[in-house]
């Protein structure tokens, strides 16, 4: 289990150590420029402003630079918020979007699982069908648009729940639900024909003809297979669901992360664009490494064959 994880720790290392390369080497390609927008700006205030944020050095010093204070956790001075850093927006954005989040994936974890099955043991019936049409809309309705119409009908039409903002648990349900949509629905679809082919193996006619319940049945031996796929998909769900919320933060006014990187792109604020990027890439490996390890926890069998690989 050690070297295993040792081996994934490596990967993941290695791959946030390219996306950070590759995000500092389009930065400085793609032309434009945090100084230079509409307004002309005079060239002693331009070179003054590079050698305060250490523009004016040789690209292998800033990449220097910038390694270093990815491994110390100082991305360093936003350009266009005077006295903010970027581990500072950082901290202060994140756990807004991480609050949202989680409970979207927590919706959408328990609602997928639950549909899913319903639609497996009730395989070509009208349960069966009802869950596969709404999986169809789930997918094919993107998020903000999906957060209009919920903005709409409960907050506005009926005055349920707060139309915008972000303060109590009550402003959190719309967007949750927003973001939970797609993520519901893959999980369905996942959980449906997983477990539909499952209970047609032979261990499961062999638990039946010992004459099991049904309960032990599904949950002793079916169930436990048929999250394989989904513990797989845990791990770029979690980082797509904070991702997407970036349209979906913005029609709800609510202060997260999200927000933050779509100002620094307007604003070409590189640092934060750089920060945020590495941030959500190295988020999105953990969470990949986390469900390696739930897997192979789940199911020991992913060592021994990693094993027989390497012999």
């Amino acid at each position: 289990m050690i070297s295993y994880l040792c081996k994934k720790f490596f990967i993941l290392l290695t791959s946030l150590f390219l996306v950070a390369t590759m995000t500092f080497v389009l930065m400085h390609i793609i032309p434009g420029d945090p100084f230079t927008e509409e307004k002309a700006v005079p060239e002693e205030i331009l070179k003054a402003m590079y050698k305060h944020y250490g523009l004016d050095q040789p690209w292998y010093v800033q990449y220097g630079h910038y390694l270093k204070g990815i491994a110390t956790f100082d991305l360093g001075p936003s350009f266009k918020y005077q006295g903010r850093s970027v581990t500072e927006i950082i901290t202060e954005g994140f756990p807004v979007s991480f609050i949202l989040g989680a409970e979207a994936l927590l919706l959408a974890f328990g609602l997928g699982t639950i549909a899913g099955s319903i639609a497996a043991l009730k395989h070509m019936k009208w349960q069966d069908n009802l869950v596969m049409i709404l999986a169809v809309l789930g997918i094919s309705v993107p998020s903000f648009i999906l957060a209009t119409f919920l903005q709409y009908l409960f907050a506005m039409q009926w005055d349920l729940l707060p139309v915008a903002r972000w303060g109590s648990f009550a402003h959190t349900i719309l967007p949750a639900l927003a973001l939970a949509a797609l993520p519901t629905a893959f999980i369905a679809r996942l959980m449906r024909s997983g477990l539909v082919e499952i209970l047609q193996q032979d261990y499961i006619l062999t638990a039946k003809a010992k004459g099991l319940s049904k309960f032990e049945i599904i949950f002793r031996h079916a169930l436990r297979n048929a999250l394989l796929p989904i513990v797989t998909y845990l791990g770029p769900l979690a980082t797509a669901v904070l991702t997407g919320s970036f349209a979906v933060e913005k029609i709800f006014g609510i202060p997260g992360l999200g927000q933050w990187f779509v100002m620094s792109i307007t604003n070409r604020d590189y640092t934060v664009i750089m920060g945020t990027t590495v941030f959500y890439s190295a988020l999105l490996l953990l969470c990949v490494f986390a469900s390696e390890f739930l897997y192979t926890l789940i199911d020991p069998r992913i060592q021994r064959s990693d094993k027989r690989v390497r012999a």
